[in-house]
């Protein structure tokens, strides 16, 4: 799994200008189950994600996807880890648990 941590690199009006895009693009990563969960971090600073098992180019490749990317407005700290327990809910997507 995968914690991504989005810090705004542009300002607000630039970022919220592009939300709307965003937030598109995030459905769509919903949809195709990538994403577990994801928000906005405090101080409208940026967000955070986090992301099922996959390949490290795969998410590279999803991030680099997102409007927020393209349009030069964020960076993004990917962090993998290996969850060692999870609760009954995530059970299903623990990589170490499943199977």
């Amino acid at each position: 799994m995968y914690v991504v941590l989005v810090t705004y690199t542009a300002p607000v009006t630039d970022v919220d200008y592009a939300l709307p895009d965003h937030a598109e693009w995030l459905t769509k990563q919903y949809e195709q189950e990538h994403l577990i969960a994801s928000g906005r971090r405090d101080l409208h600073r940026g967000e955070v994600m986090i992301v099922r098992p996959m390949s490290r180019l795969k998410i590279d490749a999803m991030l680099a996807s997102d409007p927020l990317s393209i349009r030069h407005l964020a960076s993004y700290e990917v962090i993998e880890f290996a969850a060692t327990r999870t609760c009954h809910e995530l059970n299903d997507i623990n990589e170490l648990l499943a199977g």
